[in-house]
């Protein structure tokens, strides 16, 4: 039912909507006028109906029923991560609603929280004033500042409106293309023998296109081997060194590196001498994505584990907000630096001796403090700082890496003296540039903060191959520019190109967010740029998402990661099969460079200035996004289904559905039985059809021994649960049937064109006559899946129709 405030507000009443009881408590302490009401969300307190709960004809998995285009997405309560339901919660809000004047909206400063209280608010029927206040910190300067902003923006309501609406058509989007081209695909194009459903997705199947592109050039490369030239020389007065010809062209003929050896076995001549010092600035501040790929290397942290402890040290008020796709700060609080610095000065007791003079303040592009840093400025440490034993492990170290990035940005620049020794040598291929360089560090500056670690974080650009830089030495013999010298040798390294690196789990979100740096094509690359924040480049997803992405194609099977701290990402045949399937049937959802595009356009929802502006630029996106899902939905029609050898298949998405343990059982031996006795006919039965469909022999053995034959089936289809893990208990204590066992029994019935009796799903030893009865080695023939077993329906709309009516969607869960 939905609640309504009932007309007549008390003059000047207030209620303030915080996203969650933490933030709500830190600002309380603020308010005394007895008009003020506070309330908190828990997150999101609504969410979208099931498919089947709307209309029943929609549970099932059938390609004529789509597409499924909504206008309008029915939602109910939602329920928190104890499974409680939240209407308590949302009827205690309609209650505070009745009196009030005014809504001043106090969720977290994004589009994620704009959502969490419009949505609840246009759900109970409010149609007062709203207003936004935007909390970029919990401390008490941030909270004043953000009242005062407030009090100067009369239109911060209906801009804040925008970004609800933007946040919604982006889940508008994302539920459609979940919904109906996870199903179109696993419906019509999926490999008959993967019975795990092809989930598709907005953001995540063109990031899926940038990692298989890589997975192709890792695969199409064959290592060469190239040469560098070494000249040993000696100077007049006994110094002794060698310098290199390393080419930016490599030298790949041997031919050529013999040539330019030769000639430089009989140099003599003059050293050029470079001496001069270097600047060293500071690294730039932390964005979200940036910081999670640092916690990556240096502690081996999942970006979402990242995220939820910055999350928890903006709740307490140690942090900035920290879903920032930004990494500078406003030129307004460059004044800030003085009394920040001396706070973190009192936990990080190493940056006291540091602070000799004023904050350093680094403007422009190229520094640190910019005019507009974007929607959500860089994350840094606050005014308040935590005591001792206030934070977890992982969150002192969090706030301890923050902080001193932070600090390093305000200390002077490191200085080192560089020498650089180069030799000119005529050949007969023309001069050749022979070098050499060495540096020593004058002044520590800023680097004085990590001493080691300052140098142990190359800038290395993901996914690209590791750059060789020029010759170098840790120490250089004192030379003066122009000191003769002559060679005492030459001689020819021989080196092997290395192909390009993978991209890690912790480096994923910055792909995503700098997908400029993946893109070689010159015109591309152009339409990425972002003229208005040229450290910002147009990509794929958000800040607040961009870390959601992998874990979907890992249970997807499109993905797999190697071992390691910061593990490699590895694209699977499922995966590479999957995005070329969607690049041949619908090839934008294959760019990554027209869903950036596409993307900014989406933003440009949260950009406007009125409601009414708004609501007209996000039914223009929802129109587009119907017309771009007729088309998916068309050519998917007219595709063939993806032909994969089912040998190339992971194990676990051979099988429809898993047992609780997360491994595979096969029937037919129980705990404390011999695995002497022949193999069950369903086993046997199973092991003849994989043999044939992979076109493998049986092992000697198997038809006879259920060891042997149990140990063929756990090789070929996966392994099988421990003793006892597939041993589910129905009503009254009941066995159930394992996954594998029903899994093969409704084959079996697909194949004969039985009716699957209903005590087959949940009997155990229903399911075992049956298999045993029907059980015969067979021919798998490839007919059309229907709904993958095991498969999660996601929540999808109400009303199905093909234009829009200017209404506004409700919200979408994500696909």
């Amino acid at each position: 039912m939905r609640l309504r405030p009932t007309p007549g507000p008390a003059p000047g009443r207030t209620l303030f909507f915080f996203e969650k009881p933490s933030a709500m408590r830190q600002l309380q302490r603020f308010f005394r006028s007895p008009g003020t009401v506070c309330v908190a969300a828990e997150g999101h307190l609504l969410a979208a109906e099931e498919p089947g709960e709307i209309r029943p004809d929609w549970k099932p998995w059938r390609f004529d029923a789509l597409p499924i285009v909504l206008d309008t997405i029915p939602v109910r309560c939602g329920t928190n991560r104890s499974g409680q339901s939240h209407a308590g919660k949302l009827a205690a809000i309609g209650q505070a609603l009745r009196g009030v004047e005014r809504v001043i909206i106090a969720t977290d400063p994004g589009r994620e929280g704009s959502m969490i209280a419009w949505e609840v608010l246009e759900h109970l029927g409010w149609r007062g004033r709203v207003d936004r206040l935007k909390l970029g910190a919990l401390d008490d300067v941030s909270i004043r500042r953000a009242f005062a902003a407030l009090a100067r923006e009369p239109d911060s309501g209906p801009r804040d409106y925008a970004a609800y609406l933007e946040a919604l058509c982006r889940q508008y989007e994302d539920y459609h293309l979940g919904l109906n081209g996870t199903r179109a695909l696993s419906l019509r194009l999926r490999p008959p023998a993967f019975r795990e459903p092809w989930r598709f997705g907005g953001v995540q199947s063109p990031t899926l296109a940038i990692l298989a592109d890589l997975e192709d050039r890792i695969r199409a490369f064959e290592p060469q081997d190239f040469f560098k030239v070494a000249l040993h020389a000696a100077t007049e007065t006994g110094a002794v060194l060698t310098l290199w010809h390393m080419p930016k062209d490599r030298i790949f003929a041997r031919e050529t590196a013999e040539t330019i050896a030769a000639a430089a076995a009989d140099w003599s001549g003059p050293l050029a001498v470079e001496q001069r010092d270097v600047r060293r600035a500071p690294p730039r501040l932390f964005s979200k994505d940036t910081l999670a790929r640092r916690c990556a290397k240096r502690f081996g942290w999942d970006p979402q584990h990242t995220a939820h402890l910055a999350q928890g040290l903006y709740d307490q008020g140690y942090l900035s907000y920290p879903r920032t796709e930004s990494e500078s700060l406003p030129e307004g609080q460059a004044g800030d630096a003085g009394a920040v610095l001396a706070a973190i000065g009192t936990v990080l007791v190493e940056l006291g001796p540091l602070m000799t003079g004023p904050p350093v303040i680094r403007r422009g592009s190229r520094g640190h403090y910019v005019k507009d840093p974007g929607e959500h400025h860089a994350i840094v440490p606050l005014r308040k700082v935590p005591e001792g034993g206030r934070l977890t492990a992982d969150q002192a170290r969090l706030w301890d890496l923050v902080a001193k990035a932070y600090a390093a940005a305000h200390l002077p620049d490191g200085v080192d003296a560089r020498t650089a020794v180069a030799a000119e040598v005529a050949t007969a291929l023309g001069n050749k540039r022979f070098s050499v360089s060495g540096s020593v560090v004058r002044v520590p500056g800023w680097r004085a903060l990590y001493g080691a670690e300052a140098e142990a974080e190359p800038d290395v650009v993901p996914g690209k191959a590791r750059r060789e830089d020029e010759a170098s030495v840790l120490r250089l013999p004192a030379l003066s520019d122009g000191e003769a010298a002559r060679a005492t040798g030459a001689e020819i390294a021989t080196a092997v190109t290395e192909p390009p690196r993978r991209i890690s789990r912790g480096e994923l979100p910055v792909v995503m967010g700098r997908l400029i740096d993946q893109i070689e094509d010159p015109v591309a690359k152009r339409a990425l740029e972002n003229p208005v924040n040229p450290n910002e480049p147009k990509g794929l997803g958000t800040a607040a998402t961009r870390d959601t992405i992998l874990p979907k194609l890992l249970k997807s099977h499109y993905v797999s990661l190697a071992g390691g701290k910061d593990p490699a990402i590895t694209v699977t045949e499922v995966g590479l099969a999957f995005i070329a399937a969607v690049r041949r049937v619908f090839p934008a959802y294959g760019d990554p460079v027209g869903r950036a595009m596409f993307e900014a356009d989406l933003a440009e929802i949260g950009r406007a200035t009125t409601r009414a502006e708004a609501l007209a630029r996000a039914e223009r996106f929802r129109e587009r996004t119907r017309e771009r899902l007729d088309g998916l939905i068309a050519a998917i029609a007219a595709a063939e289904v993806v032909s994969l050898d089912p040998g190339l298949i992971p194990p676990s998405g051979i099988s429809s559905g898993r047992n609780s343990s997360g491994g595979r059982s096969w029937g037919g031996s129980r705990p404390g039985q011999g695995d002497a006795r022949p193999p069950t006919p369903a086993m046997l039965a199973f092991a003849v059809s994989l043999a044939a469909r992979k076109g493998v022999p049986l092992p000697r053995g198997c038809k006879s021994n259920l060891a042997r034959c149990r140990a063929f089936l756990d090789a070929q289809a996966g392994p099988r649960s421990e003793p006892g893990a597939s041993k589910g208990n129905g009503k009254d204590g009941e066995r159930l049937p394992s996954a594998a066992m029903l899994a093969y029994a409704r084959r079996l019935a697909e194949q004969r064109g039985l009716a699957c009796p209903p005590e087959v799903e949940t009997q155990f030893d229903a399911c075992r006559r049956f298999l045993d009865a029907h059980a015969e080695p067979v021919q798998p023939r490839a007919t059309e899946p229907g709904r993958p077993a095991g498969s999660r329906t996601r929540p999808a709309p109400a009303k199905a129709r093909r234009a829009g009516s200017g209404r506004t969607p409700r919200r979408a869960a994500s696909a």
